[in-house]
């Protein structure tokens, strides 16, 4: 605000967060059927509210099956107990960034 004493005007500072890039990509991942298989890629930031995990074009939410975590700006996927099934492309996006391994 400026004020002159008989005039005043008033603006404001907004600020944009920047978007999430992704600064660590996915990497394959080898295991036995029946074991657990991680993956983990890190972001430029934590706050990162669009962050989804996909195993081949099916999102994955957290559950008995998989589970997905995130500490500070690491981002993990634990596929459990993996069967043949499970085979094929694991991705990560984020905003407009995407790996896949």
């Amino acid at each position: 605000t400026c004020d002159t004493g008989d005039q005043q005007t008033t603006a404001a500072v907004q600020l944009k967060e920047a978007a999430a890039t992704i600064v660590e990509g996915l990497r394959d991942v080898a295991t036995h059927e029946g074991e657990d298989a991680v993956f983990e890629c890190r972001l430029s930031q934590e706050a990162a509210q669009d962050a989804q995990w996909f195993l081949g074009d099916v999102p994955l939410q957290s559950n008995e099956m998989n589970e997905i975590r995130v500490q500070g700006t690491r981002h993990s996927l634990i596929l459990r107990k993996v069967t043949l099934e499970d085979c094929g492309s694991v991705s990560f996006k984020v905003g407009q960034h995407s790996s896949a391994a």
